[in-house]
């Protein structure tokens, strides 16, 4: 099996990365396809690969006693999965799986992933750093879900889904969304009008095209911007 040409990836952490960690990491890659509805991660199961996204949107998801789900956080090109793995964990309490589809991901195996991050303080310090501004995202999200009205919180989720994806359109159902922003499936369908009537978005059965990023940014107001400064700081730009 040939190496991976990591130079040619999408993946915003790849890029980032010097030539030297890449070739640590680069024997043990593998390309695979990221379709919707695949699982990165079970919940309560030992973590066994890291997928770096090069395309498409992954969602965390935490499931109540009673079942609800509710998303917790997303990533995509800017990110990895099993932020476990690099806080000396190998499990989560909650789901990771494909929401929006996007292509491909470079997968590794935790160990092959655990044993470059040893030999390698920069490599290791550039997920943490990645672990971190997750963290910051997921800090926000209960903000905006505690301050923000439904529009708000939606404003913010189709930002946040907009920086992660190629051009204005977005493939998200209502189910989704609710989840995303934790709603009733019936308070997305009236928010989506609200924004769709301002000029915002453009929404028909499973899209939503992005009109007006700016009149979506004023709307979700602080609960967006902070993480994405954060990611930006640390890493890389990401927001559009």
């Amino acid at each position: 099996m040939s190496t991976i040409d990591l130079t040619t990836s999408s993946n915003l952490l790849i890029g980032t990365m010097s030539p030297e960690d890449r070739a640590l990491l680069a024997p043990h890659f593998v390309r695979v396809e990221l379709d919707r509805g695949e699982p990165l991660i079970t919940a309560g199961q030992p973590i066994e690969h890291v997928c770096f996204p090069e395309g498409g949107i992954a969602s965390v998801v935490a499931e109540a006693v009673t079942g609800t789900k509710t998303e917790v956080g997303i990533f995509g090109r800017e990110g990895m999965s099993g932020i476990p793995v690099m806080l000396a964990t190998d499990r989560m309490p909650m789901d990771t799986f494909i929401q929006v589809d996007g292509g491909t991901a470079l997968r590794i195996h935790v160990d092959h992933l655990r044993a470059a991050t040893t030999i390698s303080p920069s490599l290791r310090n550039l997920l943490l750093r990645f672990c971190h501004s997750f963290m910051v995202q997921v800090s926000f999200s209960s903000v905006a879900n505690a301050h923000h009205m439904i529009e708000g919180r939606l404003a913010r989720w189709l930002l946040m889904c907009h920086d992660r994806v190629d051009g204005d359109e977005i493939a998200l159902t209502h189910e989704f969304m609710a989840m995303m922003i934790a709603a009733q499936r019936t308070g997305v369908t009236i928010a989506l009008h609200i924004l769709e009537g301002a000029g915002m978005i453009r929404a028909k059965r499973g899209r939503v095209t992005i009109v007006d990023r700016e009149l979506l940014m004023e709307l979700a107001g602080d609960s967006y911007g902070a993480s994405e400064a954060e990611y930006a700081r640390l890493i890389a730009p990401l927001s559009k």
